[in-house]
């Protein structure tokens, strides 16, 4: 008999770097209306993810799940690219 393991939270969010070696940077936004003015306001926080397997890129559309600390940072792990998306064009010399 398998045990359950406890809910996890799931956030979807944006690539903004793949720099480094089997792990991406993911912006999550969320939307909070302002307690007094009631304005809708977005907000947003940067999640530092695992990916084994490089599958990500800049400007995708991903899926993450909390997991145990895998490191100092890394308290998230991919669970599948959502969307594709297009990485901004790299800016060289322009000589």
């Amino acid at each position: 008999m398998e045990i359950p393991r406890g809910k996890r939270k799931e956030r979807t969010g944006i690539v903004i770097s793949d720099a480094m070696d089997k792990t991406i940077v993911v912006k999550v936004e969320r939307r909070v209306r302002h307690p007094l003015y009631g304005k809708e306001m977005r907000m947003s926080n940067t999640c530092f993810v695992h990916d084994e397997a490089n599958r990500a890129k800049v400007g995708d559309k991903v899926r993450i799940m909390e997991t145990r600390p895998l490191s100092r940072m890394k308290r998230w792990r991919l669970i599948d690219v959502v969307q594709p998306g297009t990485a901004p064009a790299v800016h060289g010399d322009n000589a």
